[in-house]
């Protein structure tokens, strides 16, 4: 099949063809989902709505994983719903104010700490990423949010 054939598998695991934007998908992806992870804190509820779209986007990537792979190859770059997952994921247990520049910092520091755990993946994480199938693809971005998440509630205590 060629790479450019429709497929719901694809539409869902790139996000709605986010991740066919050049070179860097998974920081687009991860950028795209900061607005909705915002709105959805502020104007659902500020736990369960991140954990809706948390799971909501872990679903779709195991749900999508074979799919996509199947016409993309293992773990492409362009299947980026697991960083949509892993970005929510950072941002869970974190308050969100209305206060604009509290929101900019968090959430610019939360988005950079979470390139940089699924970029690099130290501790463990790239092993994680040899799980099987739509497992591989999703539980190493979930971890790398999980860290970061970390780093960030300390900055929040230090720095905040």
């Amino acid at each position: 099949m060629n790479k450019s054939s429709f497929s719901w598998a694809v539409l869902a695991g790139t996000v709605l063809y986010i991740g066919y934007l050049p070179r860097i998908p998974g920081t687009w992806a991860s950028l795209a989902s900061l607005p909705l992870i915002y709105f959805v804190s502020v104007w659902i509820h500020p736990l369960f709505g991140p954990m809706l779209i948390a799971l909501f986007f872990s679903v779709v990537t195991l749900l999508a994983a074979n799919g996509i792979e199947k016409r993309l190859g293992p773990d492409p770059s362009e299947c980026v719903s697991d960083e949509f997952a892993g970005q929510v994921i950072v941002f869970l247990f974190i308050p969100i104010y209305t206060s604009w520049e509290y929101n900019v910092l968090v959430f610019a520091a939360g988005f950079i700490l979470f390139r940089l755990f699924d970029i690099l993946k130290p501790l463990g994480i790239g092993a994680i990423q040899n799980a099987e199938g739509g497992w591989g693809v999703l539980l190493d971005d979930i971890v790398a949010g999980m860290y970061a998440q970390l780093c960030l509630l300390f900055v929040i205590f230090i720095v905040l």
